[in-house]
């Protein structure tokens, strides 16, 4: 007769193995139910796994883009809000400015006007978001406009000279009560460049023409902020401060009334041009947002994908990680009877 020998060593050593592999399905079957998607992509789908990493890849660009789009749309949400206060106070100017023509209105008080109005500009167009200014272009670490109420300012000394050079004296000086209307006619034609031409980025302005272009979709791009270089910021910058400047001295009615006259046709102008940026910019706001829905309901439908891929059913995960538990209880107790196992016990 035969006799076969059974080690209890190794019995007790094919139990652990057992209960690490049940410890390990365990972790992985607990992430499943957890996650409702298969723990190892690779070793559950094999050669469909490139699908899946592609699939990932798509939603974590489209997030992307959506996140950038967010940052946009903020940007403009705060420009539209500058753009209809420049607006408005364009469109006070002009109502003070045809009234100035009609009744004897104290020039003082046309000229705080004007001044006000200069004030809003600086305000509104160095309007910093998130650390950037808005209106500055791609240069959206500078400060795109000087202030014109400060003497020492580079645009308030340009004018100041060319107010000098033209008349040879000062636009306080008493003289100044002798400029007639073609002098005054002649001196703002004289100093056009300063606002519409070269001289704006000399003087004025540091923002850049070339506005931010953003990615709004995957194959879509679209101009996401305004410059302060714009036609009509420029038109009302000139039709307000030809006035606060001039208006400091003594000049006489008809000079004044040139003034007004050369600043109502430009606030006019610049109204224009400023409703049209508003009405683009708003158009701009529309593409972001329907390029965010798109992209929001590809994303949608690239998870649906992903989830026919990796996903698992929740009942079946949840079966399973009892299961396991069971086995790993039964796993623990007979390890537990192993180790009381001796041949002291066995001969007592």
């Amino acid at each position: 007769m035969k006799v076969s020998f059974v080690s209890s060593q190794a019995i007790s050593q094919a139990m652990r193995y057992q209960t690490s592999r049940l410890q390990s399905d365990l972790v992985k079957a607990t992430k499943e139910m957890s996650t409702l998607r298969v723990a190892d992509t690779g070793l559950a789908l094999g050669a469909r796994s490139s699908i899946s990493v592609s699939l990932h890849r798509e939603i974590d660009r489209l997030n992307g883009i959506i996140d950038s789009n967010e940052l946009a749309a903020t940007r403009l949400k705060s420009t539209q809000i500058g753009l209809k206060e420049l607006t408005e106070a364009a469109s006070d100017l002009l109502a003070n400015y045809s009234t100035a023509l009609t009744d004897a209105v104290d020039p003082t008080i046309v000229q705080q006007q004007a001044e006000k109005v200069l004030a809003l500009m600086s305000s509104v167009l160095n309007t910093n978001l998130n650390g950037e200014n808005i209106f500055a272009g791609i240069n959206t670490d500078a400060k795109p406009l000087n202030d014109f109420l400060d003497p020492a300012s580079p645009n308030r000394v340009a004018f100041d000279a060319s107010f000098a050079a033209h008349f040879g004296f000062p636009a306080d000086d008493p003289a100044a009560a002798g400029i007639t209307s073609a002098d005054m006619d002649a001196f703002l034609v004289s100093i056009e460049s300063q606002f519409l031409g070269a001289g704006w980025s000399l003087d004025w302005s540091q923002a850049t023409d070339q506005t931010i272009t953003s990615r709004i979709t995957l194959t879509e791009t679209a101009q996401t902020s305004v410059s302060a270089n714009i036609p009509g910021f420029r038109k009302l910058a000139m039709a307000a401060a030809t006035v606060a400047a001039t208006f400091s001295g003594p000049l006489s009615d008809e000079a004044r009334i040139a003034a007004v006259e050369h600043g109502i046709r430009f606030l006019g102008e610049a109204i224009t041009d400023l409703a049209n940026q508003q009405g683009y910019t708003g158009v701009t706001e529309q593409r972001l947002s329907q390029a965010s829905e798109r992209m929001s309901t590809q994303i949608d439908l690239f998870t649906g994908s992903i989830h026919d891929l990796e996903g698992i059913d929740e009942f079946e995960a949840a079966a399973k990680v009892t299961n396991l538990k069971t086995q790993l209880e039964i796993s623990y107790s007979l390890t537990a009877s192993m180790q009381k196992l001796s041949l002291l016990n066995y001969l007592s």
